[in-house]
């Protein structure tokens, strides 16, 4: 034969091979694996409850008896990538199989990745784990927040602002369906904090609202539509990241509040979630000095590591703070005993400043641990976890049967969600089932339902008292790198409901002659659009506010007296900084539908019928909005 021919040959055999493992998984494993199922649909998904069967309990048992420490302990961790296409040759996928194989990692979340390389990925782990792992990933806004090319649904805030918790319900439904077809079976989502601190740099528009109470309602639905669909939902910042002035990516906040405090405001959505049978519950690096007033201090510089999840400039180092619940005792005290809660408890990130500044990644797991975690999330140094949680238990300070109580529920919830007989996701669902109608017209519901009118003291809004051809101007003032783009999905929808606009955006590297440009521009037109997407940026020093240039012209055209309408793509709190404002928006975010819903309302072609589900104190109470009906066309 020859050689031509021979590679030809090859070739095809390894295609047919990379079908047959996208579509029907592996059914041989080393030693006692189960053998996994071939299916391509995902209807045979069960519900899924925090209460362990009968079966799953039984055989995490008989795996338990068998398990070697090193595989518990395994279990116990999740490691975080940034799927990609990897060659099983590179530094990176050996990295990441080194987790699977040595480590015995039990779980890996996913970020920011292309859908197939990701599924595709986390098929190669599932083939080489011996017990099936967790996949997880943050998909509080839907699949687009973690997958390219699908469809980014609404903040929390916008879903509040519809005062509608059948939209949380859907939306978790939907969430979870598109996350069973992507291979995620576990989902860190729904935030249950209280934003109740206007000046709240990191939680904002992910959260419901400020009404404890309201929060719940929304919470609720929401882990109702998720576990109804096989996927484990996950509230979190436990015990309430919505009061604190400090971004935890960043450092250590506080909430120095009493527990009288806790149980009428941070803890109610977090009692609704136990009730509506949550099956995780995440808990957040925030100390709580009135119920543990342990000091930590920093680590020294020689020791600690460096930052992760922001810059070296970014970090905010206290000189002495206070234990963080993730290692504090209020887990098993509150959480566990007094909420009754007895599902996973799951720590959020353990490569975030607001532990890494005064914990080494091995003290920082172990304590977790200690305190009641069952899942170490994300550890900035995998090896080091392991290394000092089998150091802790080889030495006495963990026993192994505290290893086994969350061992233990881990691999009952992997058995309930059915990952003992089916953990290889197939690849020809994923186009039927992710990124559909269903998930843009759901986006464009609740978009629609959202946006709040706040203040229209000029009358300005509707658009229909100017002119068809009158010029409009629309400043965009972003604090994100995407000066190219950000505006499009506004800009185009304003041109196909008849209005066209000119567009300058200026960001945090404007320069002066950049912001003389802008405000000429606006000296000619009719109409002045400010929009402003001073959006959450987790691990940033300017989350939600907008760069210094934007604020200057904004603040130009405010004393100019210059017809002007306000939109705020993302934190609805901007108003504060820019009371003079006489018209004001609220779209809650920059994802498509909102952006949209946005033009829509300003050009009269739907309802505004938003509320705020915030205070703007001073200003306006909860609830606030001016209800508009839509002009006849």
């Amino acid at each position: 034969m020859k050689l031509k021919s021979l590679s030809a040959i090859r070739r095809i055999c390894s295609l047919l091979l990379l079908v047959a493992l996208s579509i029907t998984p592996l059914a041989q494993f080393h030693g006692h694996r189960d053998a996994i199922a071939t299916t391509t649909k995902t209807a045979n998904i069960k519900p899924y409850s925090a209460k362990p069967s009968k079966e799953a309990l039984r055989w995490a048992d008989k795996e338990l008896r068998r398990m070697s420490v090193d595989e518990k302990i395994g279990q116990l961790i999740c490691v975080a990538v940034n799927a990609t296409f990897l060659n099983q040759d590179s530094d990176a996928y050996k990295a990441l199989r080194h987790q699977v194989e040595d480590n015995h990692v039990g779980g890996i979340i996913l970020f920011r990745g292309p859908v197939y390389e990701s599924v595709l990925l986390m098929n190669r782990m599932q083939q080489l784990a011996r017990y099936p792992l967790l996949i997880s990933a943050d998909l509080e806004a839907g699949s687009g927040m973690r997958f390219d090319d699908t469809v980014n649904l609404p903040w929390n805030m916008a879903v509040g602002a519809t005062d509608n918790p059948v939209y949380a319900r859907r939306q978790g439904a939907l969430t979870a369906h598109e996350a069973r077809a992507l291979g995620v079976q576990q989902i860190y989502a729904p935030v249950a904090d209280v934003n109740n601190n206007a000046a709240n740099p990191v939680i904002n528009v992910r959260s419901y609202g400020e009404d404890p109470a309201q929060v719940g309602r929304f919470v609720s639905a929401f882990i109702e539509g998720v576990q109804a669909n096989g996927v484990i939902a996950t509230a979190k910042h436990f015990p309430g990241h919505g009061d604190t002035a400090t971004d935890s990516h960043r450092g250590l906040p506080e909430i120095d509040v009493s527990r009288e405090r806790l149980n009428a405001i941070e803890l109610v959505p977090f009692q609704a979630a136990v009730k509506s049978g949550v099956g995780a519950v995440m808990t957040g690096h925030i100390g709580i000095p009135r119920i543990d007033s342990t000091a930590v201090y920093p680590l020294p510089r020689d020791v600690k590591l460096g930052p992760i999840d922001t810059d070296e400039g970014g970090e905010v180092v206290v000189e002495k703070g206070t234990m963080p619940t993730t290692l504090s005792p209020i887990i098993n005290g509150i959480l566990r005993r007094d909420l009754g809660f007895n599902g996973l408890i799951v720590t959020d990130a353990m490569s975030m400043s607001g532990l890494t500044l005064y914990f080494t990644q091995e003290e920082a797991s172990v304590r977790a641990l200690e305190a009641g975690a069952d899942l170490l999330l994300k550890p900035a140094d995998p090896d080091a976890a392991f290394r000092g949680v089998r150091d802790a238990v080889f030495k006495g300070r963990l026993k192994e049967q505290r290893i086994d109580e969350s061992v233990r529920r881990v691999l009952a919830a992997k058995y309930d969600l059915g990952l003992v007989t089916q953990r290889v996701t197939p690849l020809d669902a994923i186009d039927i089932n992710v990124g559909g109608k269903e998930s843009t017209e759901l986006a464009k519901e609740i978009a629609e339902h959202a946006i709040t009118l706040v203040r229209n003291d000029e009358n300005l809004v509707p658009l229909t008292s100017l002119k068809s051809n009158a010029r409009i101007f629309n400043l965009a003032i972003t604090n994100g790198d995407d000066r190219l783009w950000i505006a499009n999905s506004f800009t185009a929808a304003m041109a196909r409901f008849g209005r066209r606009v000119e567009t300058i955006v200026l960001d945090d590297r404007s320069s002066e002659e950049e912001v003389r440009k802008a405000l000429d521009h606006a000296k000619n037109a009719d109409l002045v659009i400010a929009s402003l997407y001073g959006r959450v940026r987790t691990g940033q020093a300017r989350s939600v506010a907008l760069p210094e240039p934007g604020a200057k012209a904004l603040s130009t055209l405010i004393a100019n007296k210059t017809p002007l309408v306000g939109v705020s793509f993302g934190n609805p709190y901007l108003l504060l900084s820019f009371p003079q404002l006489r018209t004001y928006l609220v779209a809650y975010g920059d994802m498509p539908s909102l952006q949209q819903a946005a033009a829509g309302a300003l050009s009269g072609h739907i309802d505004i019928t938003g509320k705020l589900p915030i205070s703007l104190p001073g200003l306006y109470p909860r609830g606030a909005g001016l209800q508009l009906k839509a002009a006849s066309m």
